[in-house]
């Protein structure tokens, strides 16, 4: 054989070894495609993680681009703004990264994002919250974040019409006791501080009516009527959701509650009543909607079923 024959072989030979690796190449990052897509199907905890890491990205080669820009046109940095900056107002947000979740509390947190239309950095804090003081108040944490989610929408500052206030809904000027140890009513609109409150006052409810259902009726404030309107049948719906979410179960974001009726308004005879029970509520009765009222108050009126303030 000939040195242009030798040549000629080698060559042969090298293209042949670098088609043969670069398909193997290319079917070993097929099969490494595969599996992650795989893995991430079944892992809603990490894909949202990964999302968020790289919009948190593209989020700040925006503004860097952005900033280089200003700087290019001669652009002055917004004054008034850097001279209010806060560097440590992070520590006010009441938030969380959804990655830092286990993966039972971040389908819980992530689905209650989607059906409430909120971001899932709070929610996920208030859900880290709910596991850590269900485990201290000895309250199921899916049943708190159905409360929550009944009562305000997850709306850190509602209010309803007899005062009732924050995430939870509680009386606060009824348990203002509570509320003095995180520094006054005022805390109430603190979502976590609300929680914990909550949580406390539901736990009271149940353990004084001797049942889930009647510490329910307790907490809306219903517990000397015929019935709640429904308000215990919408939260053990949700809290029934939130059991299948939270074991990995598929849940519809827009699965109905049951429907709620509006607490129908008492009679007379019970006005007197009524007023009574309100005063002595003032004083620490564990009822969250305790009705508003007092001996001016008239004997007639309607007690209102805050919970169907509630999307």
């Amino acid at each position: 054989m000939t040195w242009r024959g030798v040549v000629s072989l080698f060559l042969q030979d090298v293209l042949t070894g670098m088609r043969r690796v670069s398909h193997n190449a290319l079917a070993m990052l097929g099969l490494v495609a595969v599996v992650a897509v795989v893995f991430l199907a079944g892992r809603v905890d990490v894909r949202h993680g990964l999302e968020t890491r790289v919009l948190s990205w593209l989020t700040e080669r925006a503004a860097v681009r952005a900033g280089a820009q200003a700087s290019a046109d001669g652009q002055e940095p917004d004054e008034v703004l850097l001279a209010m900056a806060e560097p440590d107002a992070i520590q006010r947000a009441t938030a969380a990264n959804p990655a830092d979740l286990n993966r039972q509390q971040a389908n819980v947190a992530y689905w209650l994002a989607r059906r409430y239309s909120v971001a899932p950095e709070p929610v996920s804090r208030l859900v880290q919250e709910a596991w850590d003081v269900g485990r201290r108040v000895g309250v199921e944490p899916t049943l708190v974040l159905a409360v929550m989610a009944v009562e305000s929408g997850f709306n850190p500052f509602a209010q309803s019409h007899v005062g009732a206030q924050g995430l939870m809904q509680v009386m606060t000027r009824v348990h203002h006791d509570k509320y003095q140890i995180f520094g006054g009513m005022a805390a109430a609109f603190d979502p976590v501080t609300n929680l914990r409150v909550g949580a406390q006052v539901l736990k009271d409810c149940i353990r004084r009516a001797g049942s889930l259902e009647g510490g329910l009726k307790a907490y809306v404030g219903a517990a000397n009527m015929a019935d709640d309107g429904g308000y215990g049948a919408k939260v053990l719906a949700e809290r029934a959701f939130l059991r299948q979410v939270a074991a990995g179960q598929k849940v519809a974001v827009n699965s109905p509650l049951p429907q709620a009726t509006p607490i129908q308004a008492l009679v007379q005879s019970r006005g007197a009543e009524l007023d009574a029970e309100a005063q002595h509520g003032a004083h620490g009765t564990p009822e969250a909607h305790q009705p508003e009222g007092g001996p001016s108050a008239p004997s007639t009126r309607q007690v209102e079923h805050v919970a169907l303030l509630a999307p």
